[in-house]
Parts: structure tokens; C-alpha cells; sequence
């Protein structure tokens, strides 16, 4: 009887498998970026109540895309600070709405920590961002260049009740890369198989 009920059980999952299988073609798409602006803090229940500066880090990865007009979701990540003064790190969760093939929104929700040079210690939070402009689909590779700005908005749940506005423009790593490539690239000169020019 057992072996009966194992050997149904192959069979089926060995049926959705191949069921499944079509949609599990969508490779994942995976960009990182910096990402630069301002924000408008507030602490202790204020919605806003001073200017910071911006900086930080972001990555994250799409699943379920095929083409550009194709939904996508998955996980990310992000680090950065406000003036230099206090770090946040956190991540979550992901969701790309193709609104137009090259100018997607991709909006973001999640948790993350705070830690400032004050007396409240690490915090925990929530976040959710939106994220309007260049983002296509690479039909070659697994990372996708994306530019453009993200807009976020951030709560904390411990002493400080901190609260922060954060517009910035989220720019890929891999375009930053590009003018220092290509400065090697001249400082080598040509390759070995390039043709003299006669």
C-alpha cells in the first residue's frame, strides 16, 4: 500500500513538473545600483523636521520575465546612510509592473534596521519604495542595466519613532563602471588581433 501511495505521488509531481516547467524558462534579472538624493527626516511622530543627505546601495532580482512587458518579482537588498551619521540595512520583497516596455515601476516593501551615532541603538522598521525608469528585459544575460529615480518612505519602531522621505536617483553600477573600462581599455592600446590600418 505504501509503495503504492510513493509511486502516485512520483507520478504526479513528475506531472506538474512538466506541467510547470514552460513558465520556469524566465531567467532571473539582477541588477545592483547606488543610489544618491536627499531626504526629510522626522523623529518622535514628526512627518518631517530636518534635510539629510543620501547615499546607499541597492541590489535585486526578478523572477518570471520573458519578454518587456512581462510582470517580475523577487527579493532585494539595500544598504545606506543619512549623512554619514546613521546607517540602515534591510530587504524584501519586490514587484516590477510594466507599465511601458522601457519605463517600468517596480515597487518595493520591506524591513530594515536603523543604527545612529544617538543613544537608540539598532531599531527595527519598515520600508516600501517605488522605483520609475529604465529598467528593460536582457534577452542575452542575467543582469539588466537600470537608471532612474527611486522614491521611498521609512518608519521606526523603536525610541526614536523615526520617519524619513527619501528621493534619490538610483544609478547602475555597471554604467559608473563603464568610463573607467574604457580608459583601461585605451591605456592597453589594441589587442594582438586587431588589423593594422595600411
Amino acid at each position: 500500500m505504501l509503495e503504492r501511495i510513493v509511486r502516485g505521488l512520483g507520478i504526479a509531481i513528475a506531472m506538474t513538473l512538466c506541467l510547470v516547467a514552460p513558465c520556469a524558462l524566465a531567467d532571473p534579472q539582477a541588477n545592483s545600483a547606488i543610489t544618491i538624493g536627499g531626504a526629510g527626516v522626522g523623529s518622535e511622530g514628526e512627518f518631517w523636521d530636518h534635510a539629510e543627505f543620501h547615499m546607499g546601495l541597492r541590489a535585486d532580482v526578478l523572477f518570471g520575465r520573458e519578454e518587456t512587458r512581462d510582470f517580475g518579482g523577487g527579493p532585494y537588498v539595500e544598504f545606506g546612510t543619512f549623512a554619514f551619521d546613521e546607517l540602515s540595512f534591510g530587504g524584501g520583497g519586490s514587484v516590477l509592473f510594466p507599465i511601458h516596455e522601457s519605463l517600468p515601476l517596480v515597487a518595493s516593501l520591506g524591513a530594515y534596521g536603523r543604527y545612529g551615532d544617538d543613544e537608540f541603538g539598532l531599531e527595527p522598521g519598515i520600508t516600501g519604495s517605488i522605483f520609475w525608469g529604465t529598467r528593460s528585459y536582457n534577452f542575452h544575460h542575467n543582469y539588466v542595466l537600470a537608471a532612474g529615480l527611486l522614491v521611498g518612505y521609512r518608519y521606526t519602531f523603536g525610541e526614536s519613532r523615526e520617519s524619513a522621505l527619501v528621493i534619490s536617483a538610483q544609478l547602475d553600477l555597471a554604467l559608473l563602471g563603464l568610463p573607467f573600462v574604457a580608459l583601461i581599455g585605451l591605456m592597453r592600446g589594441p589587442s594582438s588581433e586587431a588589423a593594422p590600418i595600411e
